[in-house]
């Protein structure tokens, strides 16, 4: 017992220190052009691609990456200025930046930067030349809303942060910036408010990030794995989106957004439970049409992992709790059956994941062909060839529809996996089984944690102030208070902004 507590003590405690970034290595330049660029070239492994430009008659040289950088952008930063006499060298450019350090000079190559060098002149110029290819700012496909902004992230963090910093013009948003991956170097950035966000959260996400020791890292998929608590729960402990709305929202209650070069996706931290549920069309419309529409989303979490299992649990071992109605044409349905109602449940589970698979992969219109007929033809097709009942299919057909009601579509493959575990208890022991299974989840949930943020929060542990915007969505003006999960330093939000109502109602009085 005292290893175990001892192991389970060490894995608790939380190093408060930063780990030093490592320093860039250090290689002197020279006063000697040929050996500068060998040098480099050696470090480059020769490759094809880098461009040599000599210039001055061989007394200095202009390298790049010719697929990387823009060539209107070499000849506007760089020849430009010189050949309408601004400046009388190229070192002389106002946008260079300099260095002497060819390691330094070698990582601006592979960021898409010209260097120039010079003979006889130790100084190497560095010029941004990057060839930038950014897609519309169009709405993400995953995440519509009816109301509210129609745009969405892109590939380029850059890009990305712009649309933050649109929304919220104030200087208290912070940026921080880091490279991840070894061999692919990967820029990396956490937005968050100083003086709202808890500094803890901070320091803990800064002390994952660094910790990364991978050669790949290309994705926020890649990270969130990396830096979540617990691996290997099936519950995402970050919410992802590609909306920017949706991020500032999160910014403002303290939270921390985290953002990768080449992907649209944002990954948000702490996060809990019923932050996945949530939407921006909730906010966007009236209270209660909010309030309902949430509500209809938080059944449907029920519906998605346990409509099967109840089923299979009731035809199997608790037949009497079905209405005297509804006995007599179920019974015919399940006689026609040779299989186990477990068997019906996995086939159609199986065959609904192939055509949700088929869909996606395929072209979006052929897609929805697939998608509509196959399920149609196949569902027809089974009920008539006695491998599944009528009333298996609408069961299934009504999960897979709950499923798809999250907004989250992490949490909704969580749920779909869920439901194969509760099929199999409910198959075994009935409802002590599903009974077992919800229990299980509900424990899980409740000792999970977000960033040392609690997930089933504010249900466990329980805020009443936090409710009002959990399972029912109250108007705006009384949501004063920022949700304590995040931790935040400034609980206040939103001041009395109603005061003119009042004044209305003293005004009217005789």
């Amino acid at each position: 017992m005292g290893f175990f507590r001892d192991l389970f003590q060490r894995e608790q405690r939380t190093d408060r220190r930063i780990a030093d970034e490592s320093p860039e290595p250090q290689e002197p330049s020279t006063r000697n052009l040929s050996k500068n660029i060998d040098y480099i070239l050696y470090a480059l492994k020769r490759t094809e691609d880098l461009k040599v430009r000599i210039l001055k008659k061989g007394d200095a040289a202009l390298l790049y990456f010719e697929p990387l950088v823009d060539q209107e952008k070499v000849q506007a930063s760089i020849f430009t200025p010189i050949e309408i006499g601004k400046v009388d060298s190229i070192h002389e450019i106002p946008n260079a930046k300099e260095t002497r350090n060819l390691e330094e000079a070698v990582n601006s190559l592979l960021r898409g930067h010209a260097i120039y060098i010079e003979d006889d002149n130790r100084r190497i110029s560095q010029f941004n030349v990057t060839s930038v290819f950014n897609r519309n700012v169009d709405e993400p496909a995953n995440e519509k809303v009816v109301r509210g902004a129609h745009d969405g992230f892109v590939e380029n963090i850059m890009v990305n942060i712009n649309l933050v910093r649109k929304r919220i013009e104030h200087r208290d948003l912070k940026v921080k910036f880091y490279r991840v991956g070894k061999k692919t170097n990967t820029n990396l950035a956490i937005l968050y408010m100083e003086g709202i966000a808890d500094p803890e959260v901070i320091l803990k996400m800064e002390e994952r990030i660094k910790s990364i020791d991978a050669d790949k890292v290309q994705s926020p998929g890649y990270i969130e794995e990396f830096i979540e608590d617990s691996a290997w729960s099936p519950f995402p402990q970050m919410l992802n989106t590609e909306r920017p709305d949706r991020v500032v929202a999160n910014l403002m209650e303290g939270r921390v957004a985290l953002f990768t070069e080449g992907s649209p996706t944002s990954l948000i931290a702490p996060s809990t439970f019923f932050m996945f549920y949530q939407a921006p069309d909730d906010y966007n419309t009236r209270w209660y049409t909010g309030t309902f529409i949430r509500l209809i989303r938080l059944a449907s979490f029920l519906i998605a992992i346990g409509l099967p299992a109840l089923y299979i649990a009731i035809v199997s071992f608790h037949f009497e709790v079905i209405p005297d109605d509804l006995i007599a044409p179920i019974k015919s349905s399940i006689n026609e059956i040779a299989y186990p109602p477990v068997f019906e449940a996995l086939v159609m589970v199986v065959i609904i994941e192939l055509i949700r698979e088929s869909g996606i992969r395929l072209p979006s219109p052929v897609g929805q062909t697939i998608g509509i007929v196959g399920g149609l033809v196949i569902g027809d097709a089974v009920v008539r060839a006695g491998l599944v009942s009528n009333v298996m299919v609408i069961v299934i057909a009504l999960t897979a529809i709950s499923s798809f009601v999250v907004p989250s579509n992490e949490l909704s493959t969580t749920l779909r996996l869920l439901t194969f575990p509760l099929i199999g208890l409910s198959a075994t022991l009935g409802f002590v089984g599903l009974i077992f299974g919800f229990l299980f989840i509900a424990v899980h949930l409740t000792k999970l944690e977000s960033f040392g943020v609690p997930y089933f929060a504010p249900i466990a542990p329980l805020r009443l102030t936090d409710l009002k915007d959990t399972f029912v969505r109250l108007p705006i003006f009384m949501l004063k208070t920022r949700p304590k999960d995040a931790h935040p330093l400034n609980d206040k939000a939103i001041e009395d902004s109603r005061k003119w109502k009042k004044n209305e109602q003293q005004s009217k009085k005789p």
